[in-house]
């Protein structure tokens, strides 16, 4: 299966994601989006691929978010896409790119949503939280 995750190694989400997608026996490509950020139109098509608003797709934790001004409801979308692509540190993380569908995988097990049940045991996130038993399903 045809996997791309946009990722970001020092973040913790990210990278239980990409566990994850190893856990169900697929190597990704991973594109460290902050070294190699996508282009305007990969940014859009994933962010309406995953259902969400330009809004939606911005990280303002750790990002100069609030010193740029971007919570202006003034603000159209081409500006928002115009200041996340200036900056990539405020692209939300990690987005999932499979033939399942695409993902902003917050919190990280939303990824199962979009990769097929072939997962190989159990899955534990970096924080303790069980999230696949040892049969490789998921826990409720």
């Amino acid at each position: 299966m045809d996997v791309t995750i946009y990722h970001n190694p020092a973040c913790g989400t990210s990278r239980n994601t990409l566990e994850m997608i190893r856990n169900a026996g697929i190597e990704p490509t991973v594109i460290e989006y902050l070294k190699t950020p996508p282009s305007r139109a990969e940014l859009t098509k994933m962010i309406v691929d995953a259902g969400l608003t330009v809004r939606e797709a911005i990280r303002e934790k750790g990002t100069p978010y609030a010193e740029l001004g971007l919570d202006n409801p003034a603000l159209t979308d081409d500006q928002l896409l115009d200041a996340m692509l200036k900056d990539p540190i405020l692209i939300n993380r990690p987005f999932v790119v499979t033939p399942l569908g695409t993902r902003l995988s917050r919190p990280s097990e939303v990824v199962l949503d979009i990769l097929p049940d072939t997962h190989k045991g159990a899955f534990t996130k970096e924080d303790g939280e069980r999230v696949l038993d040892v049969e490789g399903k998921r826990i409720v």
